[in-house]
């Protein structure tokens, strides 16, 4: 039935619920492995992510005993397992990807059957086997936190299932801005369309530049204080929030260029004994998420103590939900003329 129901989507539906476990149902069964492994590789190998939730979850078993626990876009089940482990009642798990039936060999594996539920379909469809849940845990963030994020279901799970003080894990995410220098990679990739092969293709400059690049920035590229532009509550938060203008103001340290300007967010667990954090920015471990680089069209000539004011706007495509449209303009504050600078760049995160 779950099958039926995700081939009835649209396409950009059954790509964000199949990201995990595209093609592994196509393909010939000794393939299915490889696959696998790569789709689990990309998260469960992300210790940052993976060790953060444990924590929060397993060093809070007071908070966990003989509770009923929902893990939203479960998975491989790892959560899942982590709250059992913690000492739940009981867990059910819900996904729509086809993943789900490797993680019901895994929860059986560890010995979890008769503590876990797996079911597959949509949250906003499926039945629980329970009225009310007592916490939900979730591993929902996107690139840019909420570039194809579930938030949206784990809203609506939080409003139709979780019960009167109960809690979410993780419940708090913060998303940051700051300036970089990237002059080198901005050549590369933007310049590039400039002479191709002796060919002048400057018109896809303007895709390119729309385009923002998720990649690992190094923490001495960048030459600003980073700074809040968003914060979401889990408890009180709704999916309007979602669509968003942030002004934004950056400290810049030193005297350097600015080409760009790079996104990361924070989540924290504050129901936790002592809040558990974990970062996503240049300045910590490696993750999945990597940053989000905005390229400007202008470069920036930058004074240590100049500032770079601006805003920015992020709301749900209109096609597509959990694509983007991103919006951001600037202004350098500065007394030199010769270097006073300003502009706006749209961008599709899709």
């Amino acid at each position: 039935m779950a099958e039926d129901q995700l081939k009835s989507m649209d396409h950009s539906e059954q790509h964000y619920f199949n990201r995990y476990a595209e093609n592994v149902v196509l393909v010939e069964a000794p393939m299915r492995a490889v696959l696998i492994e790569c789709i689990v590789t990309i998260t469960m190998k992300d210790e940052v992510r993976t060790r953060s939730y444990m924590n929060a979850i397993v060093q809070n078993k007071h908070l966990f005993k003989d509770k009923i626990v929902l893990d939203v876009g479960c998975g491989t089940g790892i959560l899942s397992m982590f709250a059992v482990k913690a000492g739940a009642k009981h867990v059910i798990g819900v996904d729509m990807s086809t993943i789900i039936g490797k993680a019901k060999e895994i929860v059986e594996v560890n010995g979890m059957s008769d503590k876990i539920t797996l079911l597959q379909g949509k949250m906003e469809e499926v039945e629980l086997p329970f009225p009310k849940v007592d916490i939900i845990v979730s591993e929902w963030m996107g690139y840019f936190l909420l570039y194809e994020s579930m938030l949206d279901t784990v809203l609506y799970a939080r409003d139709k299932y979780l019960a009167p003080n109960g809690l979410i894990f993780p419940d708090k995410a913060t998303i940051f801005m700051a300036g970089i220098e990237d002059g080198e990679y901005k050549d590369e990739k933007i310049g590039f369309w400039d002479n191709v092969y002796g060919f002048d293709y400057s018109p896809l400059k303007h895709t390119a530049l729309t385009e923002p690049l998720v990649d690992t920035v190094e923490i001495k590229a960048v030459v600003t204080d980073p700074t809040a532009v968003l914060t979401l509550d889990l408890y009180t938060c709704t999916t309007a929030d979602l669509a968003f203008k942030s002004p934004f103001l950056l400290d810049c340290r030193r005297d350097d260029f600015v080409h760009a300007l790079i996104a990361w967010f924070d989540i924290d667990f504050t129901a936790c004994h002592k809040t558990i954090r974990f970062s996503t920015g240049p300045h910590t471990k490696y993750t999945h998420w990597k940053q989000t680089v905005f390229y400007l069209r202008e470069v920036l000539t930058v004074q240590q103590g100049e500032q770079i004011r601006g805003e920015l706007e992020n709301k749900p495509n209109e096609k597509n939900k959990r694509d983007l449209d991103v919006k951001i303009s600037y202004k350098l504050e500065t007394d030199d003329p010769t270097r006073s600078a300003s502009g706006a760049c749209e961008y599709k995160m899709c």
